[in-house]
């Protein structure tokens, strides 16, 4: 069966910024026609949970009380990118809006909530080594 990286949190696991999981229904669909290979960027990259909440601003990312994270989020990043090569997965689901995951939107880094079209530090270092990557909101297109 192929393999696909998978935002942990996807999947149920709490590994979100809240410490809480942001299970998707189609989940139980994938595990039927895909392997699913579970990673969380963040937690990956020495993040514990709960945490501040993480947003990018220019190149860096910026937790809440100010403090650069920027170094956390690469290290995930470079970490998802070894284990896709280790395990030769081209295609990953992501969490969308995720300073890490977002595929099309991230947060502006003002943290007001507020979203602007962009890609998380994970989700540009998979695609600049050509894997696929794909929102929740895009399940669908893999259930084919």
């Amino acid at each position: 069966m192929k393999k696909i990286l998978i935002s942990a949190c996807l999947v149920g696991d709490k590994t979100n910024y809240k410490g809480e999981g942001n299970y998707h229904p189609l989940v139980d669909q994938l595990k039927l026609q895909y392997d699913l290979v579970l990673f969380c960027p963040e937690v990956e990259g020495g993040l514990k949970t709960p945490r501040l909440p993480n947003e990018i601003r220019g190149n860096q990312v910026i937790r809440k009380d100010g403090k650069n994270v920027t170094d956390n989020f690469v290290s995930g990043a470079k970490k998802a990118l070894a284990l896709c090569r280790y395990l030769g997965i081209d295609t990953a689901v992501l969490k969308e809006s995720s300073p890490s995951c977002g595929s099309s939107l991230i947060h502006d880094g003002r943290f007001i909530g507020h979203k602007i079209k962009g890609e998380g530090i994970t989700t540009r270092l998979l695609r600049e080594n050509g894997i696929k990557v794909y929102s929740e909101n895009e399940i669908e297109q893999l259930l084919k």
